[in-house]
């Protein structure tokens, strides 16, 4: 499945829509958020995540999405069942994320 990149424009509609969605918080500057990336890619091919979608937010160009979560440090990874936020974690750990993922399986 793709990673979707979304902004404060479309993430409300999107997550709403969606029944599970994990959402990777990064910035341009981020040189772990840039590291994890085709760690991202790789999950959300991962058949064991199926049904959940993946999310990629600028969290410097949409305040409003990182408000939403409660962003602290990059990467940050939250995830929301439809619009309500589960959890959410600032980590660069592959592990910490499959964690996090099984918490919506």
């Amino acid at each position: 499945m793709a990673v979707e990149v979304l902004n404060d424009d479309n993430f409300r509609a999107t997550i709403s829509g969606n029944d599970k969605t994990v959402v990777k918080y990064f910035a341009g500057w981020c040189g772990s958020c840039r590291l994890f990336a085709p760690k991202f890619k790789r999950l959300s091919d991962d058949e064991r995540f199926n049904g959940i979608s993946f999310v990629d937010v600028d969290a410097e160009k949409n305040p409003d999405a990182r408000k939403l979560a409660g962003v602290t440090n990059l990467p940050f990874f939250a995830i929301f069942k439809g619009d309500q936020l589960v959890s959410g974690l600032a980590t660069s750990k592959e592990e910490a994320v499959v964690d996090l993922l099984n918490q919506l399986n």
